[in-house]
């Protein structure tokens, strides 16, 4: 009798350690999660993102002009497990965007990861002949709202030693083609912001990618073509483009790369997608 009431006591002890393992595991778990925050998160590579780093337990601040999708991804975000935050703004307007990071309060100020996805191009209008207010619409959000979002978080990056800032760039950055002039150029302004930027952080453990992807297909061409859904699906007939889920699993590569490696910048293009304006359809 006197054994089993000592080796009840000893399986006892021994569930209650599992217990309080289990407890401080969890709780370095929570301390040693991270937070990414996506511009641009309702949708194509932004949406992918989120899939992306909620999968691999990071929290997330998602940002967009879509109020009713923010609130139906939290919803589902959370349900699986992810503290998920969001935040509806237009990265053009600086006020909102100012006044949306300084609201983070808590684990929420501490942004591990800043994706700058907030992009769109409108149009293959020649040069000399496209539309002035919808260039304005590229050059602030591709430009405007990448700076803006970088100039609010990167300090407290640098202040706590640690961070990763990952810019959405485009093949487009690379050289022009028809049509797409203002947009090619906001994206080589892209490379530029990200290469200095690198440059101006070099003595700091934070680091700065800046993904370029050929093809993908999203809502991009979509909102290319003006809400032409037939003009849009024709650009990737004949061949396999990338989907949002590819350049997610870029991102997150090299954000979940080790302290010592950068990944500066990644090229990515479909198979049968040689150069901006090359590509094999059969």
């Amino acid at each position: 009798m006197l054994q089993i009431y000592y080796k009840s006591i000893a399986n006892g002890l021994i569930w209650g350690e599992i217990f309080w393992l289990s407890l401080n595991i969890q709780y370095f778990k929570d301390m040693e999660r991270k937070t990414a925050l996506i511009t641009g998160a309702t949708s194509g590579i932004g949406e992918a993102c989120a899939r992306k780093f909620a999968a691999g337990g990071y929290s997330l601040i998602l940002n967009g002009r879509n109020l009713e999708k923010l609130e139906t991804m939290k919803k589902a975000f959370e349900s699986s497990g992810t503290d998920t935050l969001t935040l509806a703004f237009d990265v053009r307007e600086r006020d909102a965007a100012e006044k949306a990071i300084a609201s983070l309060e808590g684990k929420w100020k501490d942004i591990d990861v800043l994706v700058n996805n907030a992009g769109l191009v409108i149009g293959v209008d020649k040069e000399f002949e496209g539309d002035l207010d919808e260039w304005r619409i590229m050059l602030d959000t591709n430009i405007w709202g990448l700076l803006t979002m970088t100039r609010l978080v990167v300090p407290g990056m640098v202040r706590r030693g640690k961070g990763h800032i990952i810019n959405l760039g485009s093949i487009a950055g690379d050289a022009a083609y028809p049509g797409g002039s203002v947009y090619c150029a906001t994206k080589a302004a892209v490379k530029a912001l990200s290469d200095g930027l690198r440059i101006d952080l070099v003595d700091t453990p934070v680091k700065v990618t800046n993904i370029k992807p050929g093809m993908v297909e999203t809502n991009f061409s979509v909102v290319r073509f003006r809400g032409d859904r037939a003009k849009a699906d024709a650009v990737y007939k004949g061949l396999e483009p990338l989907t949002g889920d590819d350049i997610a699993d870029v991102a997150y590569y090299a954000a979940t790369a080790p302290g010592r490696v950068q990944i500066a910048e990644v090229l990515i293009m479909p198979t049968n997608q040689a150069t901006g304006t090359i590509s094999y359809r059969k």
